[in-house]
C-alpha cells in the first residue's frame, strides 16, 4: 500500500440486461449479451421512419435499460413538472449516486466530511426529440427552466446539491473517455486533500432506446448488432444506454474507516493525440502507448505485474488494430499469451461517455471475486492485429484469476474521439482484517419514505442475507445504522446470526419485529420495569460495553463491593442490572417521559424517577423484602439478615401502642388511600411534582399521624403485619419524582411517591401487564419494557428498547454500540426507489419531409454504362461541396485531393452514406489513396446491377 493508493468502496450501475451491479457480474460471469432486436412494430411504436426501416442496411439492434421513463422524484424534492423536464440522464445518474454512496455504507446527510462529485453525460437528446415544442413555444422563463433541467454542465452540481455534498462538484466531457477521465480527476482531487471521497461516474441515455442503426462500411456501427472485438469479423459495435458510478476514498483511510474495497486504484493518466494522427476523430498509436506507459509509471507496477486490460475494444476494423499495437508497445515482450485481454463492449454495446465506467466496474469485479470472464464473439484474431509482437490474448471463457507473484492486477483503457485518452490501472483488494467476535445479539434498521418502500427494504434485505449465511452480522447492522438515512416509516429486528435475521424479516413475528413511524416531533417513552429474578448474560454485556459498565460501577461504588460480586447476586442484579440498561438507554437518546414498576421493578422505576438513588433502591428492597429475606449489611450493601431500621418505629413498647403507633406511621406514608392515584394522568403528576412545597425529600416512614381509621381485631392484626414491614425499612431519604411514575395501575402522586412505604408494601397499588398497557395508551406514551422474560440476554433486551424506541423517533446514539474496530461497512441492498413515468411524449408522428422521386437512381439505371460514371460525379460534387463549404463556393474536382481540401475520414464516409441513401442501396465502396470522387464514382458504377 502506498500514499497514493485509492479504493473504490461503493459501486452503483444501470447497463443493457444489468440493472445492478449483483446484474452486471452475472451478465459477465455467464457470458450474456444484452443487444436486443425489437420488432418493426415495436420500432415504429418508438418513432423510427417506416422509410428508414425498409432501407438496406438497416440494423434492428438496441442496447437500452429498462424504466427509461421512471424517476423516484419525490426522494429527491422535485416537484413532478420539474421532473418531466428534468434529462432523464440527470435523473438516472442522481438515483445511483445515492445508490452507490449506500452501497459504500454512507449516508451523504451524516458523512462528516467533504464528499466531491466527478460526472459526465451524453448528448442530450430528450431536449430535442420530447421537448422542442416546449422550447420553441416557451418564454424565457420557462427557456431559462429547460436549461437548467437539460444542460449537461449542470449534471455533478445538481447532485452536489441534492444529496448535500461539499466536495468540488465537476462536471467532465471528453467523449467516450469521459468516465475514466472523471476517475482521474477524482484521484487526484483525493491525493490533493480537496475531499476526503469522491463520486465518479458518467450517463448516457440515447433515446429512443429502441431505434436500431443504419450500417454503413468505415463507420462503428455494427452490420449485424453484435460487437467482436479483436476478430476477424469484426465490422462495428452498437450504441448503447447506461449509467455507472463508483465511490473513491484513500486507500488508507478506507481501511481505517472499516470500509469494504472492491479494488485499488494504483495508478492514472490521461493525454491527447494532439495533430499526431490522420483525422480528428482517429486513433494514434503513439499517444495510446504514451497513455498506458504512464499510468504504469505512476503506479510503480511494471507491465509484467498486470494480468489483465480492459480494452476499449469497440470491435472496428480499423480501432482495435491500432489498440493493440499501442499496448505492445506499452508493455513489450513480457511473456507470449500471458497477459488476457477483453471488452466489455461484446456484452453491453458502446455506451459513449461511460464505456470506460462500464470498463472499470467490469474489472473491479473480476479483481473481487478473482475471476476471469469471456470477451464475447471472438473466433479468429484480426489479421491485422499482431498478437505475436506482445503478451496479448484475448479470453473467452469463464476461468478463476490464478494466484502470482505478487497481487493480481488488470488495466482499463477509455479512448475518446478527439484524442483524449484515459488508463487506469487496478490492484485487486487487500484481505480483510479480522473483524472482533460475535456479540450476543445486533439490532438491524431498516427505514424507508413509505410503507410499501419499507416492507420492499424489508424483503430485499431478508433475501440478501438468506443468500449470504457467512455474512458479518455486526457489519452488517453497523452499515444500517450509519451507513442509511433513518427516513419515517421503521422496522427493527434484533437477532443472534443471519439466519435468525432472514427468517424474522421473512415472517415479521411482531413479537420480535419492531415497526413504527417517526413523527416529527419524536415520541412520548415509559420505561417499563417488570417483576425480575434473573438477567442472563449481565457479565458478559459488562465485559463488552462501556456505558453498561460505567452504569454498573456507579452503583458497585455506592454500595462498597465490587461490581463482579454485585452481578452474581441475583437478588442484587435484579435491580443494578435493569437500572443500568435504562440508564445506558437514556445515555444514548432515549429520553423517558415517565415510569412504570412492577414487582423488583418497583424500586428501579423509583430510582430511574428520582425519588432515590441506586442504594437506596437495594435497601427499600431488602427492607421491604417479606419475614427473613435480605436486608442491609453493617456496610451498607445487601446482607442475609434484616438490618437496623433506625428510626423507623421508634419508641413503641406494647402491642396497642405499637399498633396504634404504626398504624399511624403506616396511614401518614400513604397518604391513607393505596389506589388514590389510579385515575390521575401523567400530567397530574408532573403538575403536581412541580407545584410541591415540600417535595425535597422525607426522613423516611415517620411523619403524621393523623387519619388512622383501623381498629379491633382486625386493626391490630394489620398494625402488626405493618410493624413488621416498618420495622425492616431502613431510613432511605426520598424526594419527589422528577418525572411521573406508576406503579402499573395509576400515576403516584408526588407525597406517594415520596414515601418509602410506598416502595417496600409488595404488591401495593400494581397492576398487571394489560393494565400498565392501557395506561400508557391513555397518557399516549410508548411502552418500552426492560423484560428479560424466556431467558432473553441483557444485551439483546437493552437492544430491543433501543430498537423499539428508534422506530418511534428517537435519535438513538448507534455509535456508541459500535466502538473502535466494530465500525465496518458492507454492501447491502440500497433504497429501492418508487419510481413513476415522468415523461413528454414526443410528436405523436414526425414532422418529415414529402417523399421525392429517387430522380438519381432513375437516371443512373436509364444511362448507359460508360455515363454513369458522369452522373455519381455530378451528384459527389454537390455534395462535397455541402460537407467542405469550400471559400470559393465552386464544387472540388473530381481529381482533386479531398484530404488536402480539408476532408477527413467522417466527411468520406458521410459522402458514401448519402450517395448510398440517394440510391436506396448499401454501399461496400470505398474511396482510394488519395481519396477522389471520381475513384468513388468509378467503383460504384462498375458494380452497378440494375435490377
Amino acid at each position: 500500500m502506498t500514499d497514493c493508493d485509492v479504493a473504490i468502496i461503493g459501486m452503483a450501475c444501470r447497463f443493457p440486461g444489468a440493472p445492478s451491479v449483483e446484474a452486471f457480474w452475472d451478465l459477465l460471469r455467464e457470458g450474456r449479451e444484452a443487444v436486443r432486436f425489437p420488432t418493426e412494430a415495436e420500432l415504429l411504436a418508438a418513432g423510427a421512419d417506416p422509410a428508414e426501416l425498409a432501407r438496406p442496411g438497416f440494423v434492428r439492434a438496441t442496447q437500452g435499460i429498462e424504466g427509461v421513463e421512471l424517476f423516484d422524484a419525490a426522494h429527491f424534492g422535485i416537484p413532478e413538472d420539474e421532473a418531466e423536464l428534468l434529462d432523464p440522464q440527470h435523473r438516472h445518474f442522481l438515483e445511483c449516486a445515492l445508490a452507490a454512496l449506500e452501497d459504500a455504507g454512507y449516508d451523504p446527510g451524516t458523512h462528516p466530511g467533504e464528499i466531491g462529485v466527478f460526472a459526465g453525460a451524453g448528448m442530450n437528446t430528450y431536449l430535442p426529440g420530447n421537448l422542442a415544442g416546449r422550447y420553441a413555444t416557451g418564454s424565457s422563463v420557462g427557456r431559462y427552466r429547460l436549461m437548467l433541467a437539460n444542460d449537461k454542465d449542470y449534471l455533478a452540481t445538481r447532485v452536489c446539491y441534492k444529496l448535500d455534498l461539499r466536495g468540488p462538484g465537476v462536471s467532465v466531457g471528453t467523449a467516450c473517455s469521459t468516465s475514466l477521465v472523471a476517475v482521474h480527476l477524482a484521484c487526484l482531487s483525493l491525493l490533493s486533500g480537496e475531499c476526503g471521497t469522491a463520486l465518479a461516474g458518467a450517463v448516457h441515455l440515447r433515446m429512443p432506446q429502441d431505434e436500431g442503426h443504419l450500417h454503413q462500411e468505415g463507420m462503428i456501427f455494427s452490420p449485424d448488432g453484435h460487437c467482436r472485438a479483436f476478430d476477424a469479423d469484426a465490422r462495428g459495435t452498437v450504441l448503447g444506454s447506461g449509467v455507472g458510478v463508483v465511490v473513491l476514498k484513500p486507500l488508507a483511510d478506507a481501511r481505517a474507516d472499516g470500509d469494504t474495497v472492491h479494488a485499488v486504484i494504483k495508478g492514472t493518466a490521461v493525454t491527447n493525440d494532439g495533430r499526431a494522427k490522420t483525422g480528428f476523430t482517429a486513433p494514434s498509436v503513439e499517444r495510446q502507448a504514451a497513455t498506458v506507459r504512464e499510468a504504469q509509471r505512476v503506479a510503480d507496477c511494471p507491465p509484467g505485474t498486470i494480468g489483465y486490460v480492459e480494452a476499449h475494444g469497440t470491435g472496428t476494423p480499423l480501432g482495435d488494430p491500432v489498440e493493440v499495437a499501442a499496448l505492445n508497445r506499452a508493455f513489450g515482450r513480457t511473456g507470449p499469451g500471458r497477459t488476457v485481454l477483453g471488452s466489455v463492449k461484446t456484452n453491453v454495446g458502446h455506451l459513449d461517455v461511460t464505456a470506460g465506467m462500464a470498463g472499470l466496474i467490469k474489472t473491479a469485479l473480476m479483481l473481487r471475486h478473482r475471476t476471469f470472464v469471456p470477451s464475447l464473439h471472438f473466433r479468429a484474431p484480426n489479421p491485422d492485429i499482431d498478437f505475436a509482437a506482445g503478451p496479448f490474448r484475448v479470453g473467452t471463457g469463464t476461468a478463476p484469476w490464478p494466484d502470482g507473484d505478487g497481487p493480481r492486477r488488470a488495466g482499463v483503457s477509455s479512448f475518446g474521439v478527439g484524442g483524449t485518452n484515459a488508463h487506469a490501472v487496478l490492484e485487486e483488494p487487500p484481505g480483510p482484517r479480522p473483524g472482533p467476535a460475535p456479540r450476543a445479539a445486533e439490532p438491524l434498521l431498516i427505514s424507508a419514505r413509505t410503507p410499501e418502500a419499507l416492507a420492499r427494504a424489508t424483503g430485499a434485505l431478508a433475501r440478501h442475507l438468506r443468500r449470504r449465511p457467512g455474512a458479518d452480522l455486526d457489519a452488517v447492522a453497523h452499515t444500517l445504522a450509519a451507513g442509511r438515512h433513518h427516513h419515517a416509516h421503521r422496522r427493527a429486528v434484533v437477532c443472534a446470526d443471519t439466519g435468525d435475521a432472514a427468517m424474522s424479516l421473512a415472517v415479521l413475528d411482531p413479537e420480535r419485529v419492531r415497526t413504527g413511524q417517526a413523527g416529527p416531533d419524536p415520541a412520548g417513552f415509559a420505561f417499563v420495569l417488570p417483576d425480575v429474578t434473573d438477567v442472563p448474560g449481565a457479565a458478559e454485556l459488562y465485559e463488552g460495553l462501556a456505558a453498561f459498565r460505567e452504569a454498573v460501577d456507579a452503583c458497585a461504588a455506592e454500595l462498597r463491593r465490587p461490581a463482579g460480586e454485585l452481578l452474581k447476586d441475583r437478588a442484587a442484579a435484579a435491580l443494578v442490572v435493569p437500572y443500568a440498561l435504562a440508564r445506558v438507554c437514556r445515555e444514548w437518546g432515549v429520553r423517558p417521559g415517565a415510569v412504570v414498576g412492577r414487582g423488583s421493578g418497583r424500586t428501579v422505576a423509583g430510582c430511574l424517577a428520582g425519588v432515590f438513588g441506586p442504594g437506596g433502591a437495594l435497601a427499600l428492597a431488602a427492607g421491604g423484602a417479606a419475614g427473613g429475606g435480605t436486608g442491609i449489611s453493617a456496610a451498607g450493601g445487601i446482607g442475609s439478615s434484616a438490618g437496623s431500621a433506625a428510626g423507623s418505629a421508634a419508641g413503641s413498647t406494647g402491642d396497642d401502642a405499637t399498633g396504634c403507633a404504626t398504624r399511624s406511621v403506616t396511614e401518614s406514608s400513604t397518604g391513607g388511600a393505596a389506589g388514590s392515584a389510579a385515575g390521575s394522568t401523567p400530567g397530574d403528576a408532573v403538575d403536581g411534582v412541580a407545584g410541591s412545597a415540600t417535595g425535597r425529600s422525607t426522613g423516611g416512614p415517620a411523619g403524621s399521624t393523623a387519619g388512622s381509621t383501623t381498629d379491633g381485631a382486625t386493626g391490630c392484626a394489620t398494625g402488626r403485619a405493618t410493624n413488621d414491614i416498618a420495622a425492616r425499612t431502613p431510613a432511605v431519604p426520598c424526594a419527589v419524582p422528577e418525572i411521573p411514575v406508576s406503579l402499573g395501575e395509576g400515576w403516584l402522586p408526588p407525597h406517594r411517591a415520596a414515601d418509602p412505604g410506598t416502595w417496600t408494601r409488595p404488591g401495593d397499588g400494581e397492576g398487571d401487564r394489560q393494565a400498565t398497557e392501557a395506561l400508557l395508551k391513555d397518557a399516549g406514551l410508548v411502552p418500552l419494557v426492560f423484560d428479560p422474560a424466556g431467558g432473553r440476554p441483557a444485551t439483546e433486551v437493552l437492544l430491543d428498547v433501543l430498537a423499539r424506541a428508534w422506530t418511534h423517533g428517537a435519535d438513538i446514539r448507534w455509535e456508541h454500540w459500535y466502538g473502535p474496530g466494530r465500525r465496518r461497512r458492507v454492501p447491502l441492498p440500497t433504497y429501492p426507489y418508487e419510481r413513476r413515468r415522468h415523461w413528454v411524449d414526443p410528436a405523436s408522428a414526425r414532422e418529415r419531409p414529402a417523399a421525392r422521386p429517387d430522380e438519381l437512381r432513375r437516371r443512373v439505371e436509364e444511362a448507359d454504362p460508360d455515363g454513369r460514371g458522369a452522373i455519381l460525379q455530378e451528384f459527389l460534387r454537390a455534395q462535397a461541396a455541402r460537407l467542405l463549404e469550400p471559400e470559393d463556393g465552386r464544387p472540388p474536382g473530381v481529381d482533386d485531393d479531398l484530404f488536402e481540401l480539408g476532408a477527413d475520414s467522417l466527411i468520406l464516409i458521410d459522402l458514401v452514406a448519402t450517395l448510398g441513401t440517394a440510391l436506396g442501396r448499401s454501399l461496400s465502396a470505398s474511396f482510394d489513396d488519395p481519396p477522389t470522387l471520381r475513384g468513388l464514382a468509378d467503383q460504384v458504377a462498375a458494380s452497378w446491377r440494375t435490377p
